[in-house]
């Protein structure tokens, strides 16, 4: 049998001391037999045939237990893990502390392995929580800013012979040169002045110039072999065109909606408005509510994880040494892993799954916004080890949404807020059996629909929980060293 101790080191980390008795180690060994016999050339023998006692004289008992122990490794702290209700984070670190002996296989393997785990935590009242969000008010600026983009959209653009001024569109050809050296160019542009969604300083450059005329700039390139450098830029403007906007009338309201009337186009736009304005208020409750557990309960991180998170991100930028930006990105890891904790903390609590529409859903948008098939979506994650991830996300989603439905939330002038048509109706996965058609009741049954979901949209299925990190498979008479988490 597998017999494990678990000794807590600290909030987000235990010791597991776990012993393995003979009877558990055969089947490792008697795999670790057959992968030997098909890895060894013997005289008279096929490959894969070699029987165990010849590999004992050739390779001998201590290669065949490493290899067992090796083979058997992952699944003893994973059994461990199951056995103790333990919710691993991160790498764990695996030390051999006896081993069988290798003459017969007798005695016990005896391991410990140190890990990062879920710390755990205690959720306030929810009810009693209150935070205020903005007042939703549509002013005339609002609706006029509005209008003022639509009648830009079916504007026409007419060649003026004046000097160039913001709002104006231009035809430019640009040259970027670094010492003697042209680097970069391009030829009969169009550049709206003031936009700022071309090269910084051009702006500047062109305000004031005819067709025809000519100046040089200073700017960083933002791409290219040359991305980062300074360069001499010289532009060109070839024509300046000014946008003559449409007449604000009924006609125009015809032209650019369903509406025959202005007013009717007005009044749509002001609803609009008021939507995205709604929107925008529970976005801002989101972060509110969040913000009001985190002040209120204790959500440990272990340090490792924040730490190579920090290094991952500073490394793909390039700026490790920088440590003014790893203190601002050390505090944003932080913020972002105890959310994540916390809100994982309520889709338990209030037994949140993620039912088969729902992760389809999930599939299909990110499918679609990555341009890519659903099937190839999900066996990237598989590829990558993600599909556990998505899961969390989506219970995460819905776990801040069920939130939602029990704080009190309240605008700046004291108003109740309704947040209803934001909050899921259900907080566990709506799925049923397939057998009985009986509605799920554990998050369990309701995670074994999802993956049979998955299986019908990939040819593999993502496991139902999710799977302890494993560690790494090289054992030695010194020490196994771990694999980064799955």
């Amino acid at each position: 049998m597998v017999t494990t101790t678990v000794e807590k080191l600290s909030p987000t980390r235990v010791k597991l001391a776990i012993s393995v008795a003979p009877d558990e180690l055969k089947p490792s060994i008697a795999h670790a037999y057959s992968h030997i016999a098909e890895d060894v050339q013997i005289p008279g023998f096929r490959k894969g045939k070699v029987p165990p006692p010849i590999i004992d004289q050739r390779v001998g008992r201590t290669a065949v237990l490493e290899h067992a122990v090796n083979e058997g490794l992952d699944g003893f702290f994973r059994e461990a893990v199951a056995a103790n209700d333990i919710q691993p984070l991160g790498r764990p670190e695996a030390d051999i502390t006896a081993w069988p002996d290798a003459k017969d296989f007798s005695g016990d393997l005896e391991l410990t392995v140190e890990v990062d785990v879920r710390p755990e935590i205690e959720l306030p009242e929810l009810g009693k929580l209150t935070v205020i969000v903005d007042a939703i008010e549509v002013t005339d600026a609002d609706v006029a800013q509005q209008v003022d983009e639509l009648r830009s959209r079916f504007g026409t653009l007419s060649t003026v012979e004046r000097p160039a001024k913001t709002g104006d569109f231009v035809q430019i050809d640009l040259v970027a040169t670094i010492g003697d050296q042209q680097v970069d160019s391009a030829n009969a542009i169009s550049y709206e002045i003031g936009s700022g969604e071309l090269i910084e300083g051009i702006d500047e450059a062109l305000e004031s110039l005819t067709a025809g005329e000519s100046t040089t700039f200073s700017s960083t390139l933002l791409g290219g072999d040359h991305e980062g450098e300074e360069a001499q830029i010289a532009v060109t403007v070839l024509a300046v065109k000014e946008r003559e906007l449409p007449d604000l009338d009924d006609d125009f309201a015809q032209m650019a909606s369903e509406f025959d009337t202005l007013d009717e186009l007005r009044a749509d736009v002001t609803r609009q408005v008021e939507q995205q304005k709604r929107f925008e208020q529970v976005s801002q409750a989101r972060d509110k509510v969040a913000d009001a557990l985190l002040a209120q309960v204790d959500v440990p991180v272990p340090a490792s994880l924040i730490e190579d998170e920090v290094h991952r991100h500073l490394e793909s930028e390039g700026r490790l040494e920088d440590e003014t930006h790893r203190a601002e990105v050390t505090e944003a890891s932080e913020k972002a892993f105890r959310s994540q904790l916390l809100f994982d903390k309520v889709a338990e609590q209030e037994q949140i799954g993620v039912s088969q529409d729902e992760f389809a859903q999930y599939v299909i948008q990110s499918a679609q916004q990555y341009g890519v098939q659903p099937q190839e979506f999900i066996e990237v994650l598989q590829q990558n080890n993600q599909l556990q991830s998505v899961f969390s996300e989506v219970a995460r989603s819905k776990a801040i949404g069920v939130l939602l439905g029990k704080v009190e939330v309240v605008d700046t002038n004291g108003a109740p807020v309704d947040l209803s048509d934001f909050v899921p109706a259900e907080s566990i996965a709506n799925v049923a059996d397939e057998e009985t058609g009986e509605p799920v009741e554990t998050l369990e049954q309701a995670d074994a629909e999802v993956v049979a979901e998955a299986e019908q949209l990939a040819d593999e299925a993502p496991a139902a929980e999710e799977p302890a990190p494993a560690p790494k498979k090289r054992a030695s008479r010194k020490k196994a060293e771990p694999t980064p988490e799955a």
